[in-house]
């Protein structure tokens, strides 16, 4: 892939066919798909940055490969011919639709929103792997035993993350 570039200001995004949010582990990732159907263009956006272009291909339909977030859950593009010249566009996540994947990430994990000292943390349970992400990043825990079950206590130190 190419290296990133920042995204041109939205006025100029006239191809934009496709808007999806992505909840992973370390935060919720935007990924955005033009389309030029006269032309062949395809650009992909992560969070605003331009992850690849490509401009005059004459095949405009196909799927589109790539990875997403710190954990680089893989990602497909796909785009398929609708009749009249349309087209749908879907995003896979970790081989699942991402309806599908949606899904199963709010069965397995859990996040919060925090403020504290006026900063704002993104913090993530991971419920299978008992992680705990602060800000996109995995923490140290200590998990201690109390009367009515576990808690694991951690430290938000604005000075790390």
């Amino acid at each position: 892939m190419a290296a990133s570039r920042n995204a041109p200001p939205p006025q100029e995004r006239t191809d934009l066919v496709a808007y999806w949010s992505v909840p992973l582990l370390d935060g919720v990732h935007t990924v955005e798909f033009e389309h030029g159907t006269t032309t062949g263009k395809r650009v992909l956006r992560i969070d605003g940055n331009e992850i690849f272009r490509r401009d005059w291909m004459f095949k405009l339909v196909g799927d589109e490969q790539f990875t997403l977030g710190k954990q680089r859950a893989q990602c497909e593009l796909r785009v398929d011919p609708l009749p009249h010249f349309s087209f749908s566009y879907s995003l896979y996540v970790d081989g699942k639709p991402l309806e599908k994947f949606t899904e199963k990430q709010v069965q397995t994990i859990r996040s919060w929103a925090v403020l504290v000292a006026g900063k704002r943390f993104r913090v993530v349970f991971e419920k299978q792997a008992l992680n705990i992400w602060v800000n996109g990043h995995n923490i140290e825990a200590e998990n201690v035993f109390v009367s009515d079950g576990t808690e694991m206590r951690f430290e938000l130190e604005t000075s790390q993350l």
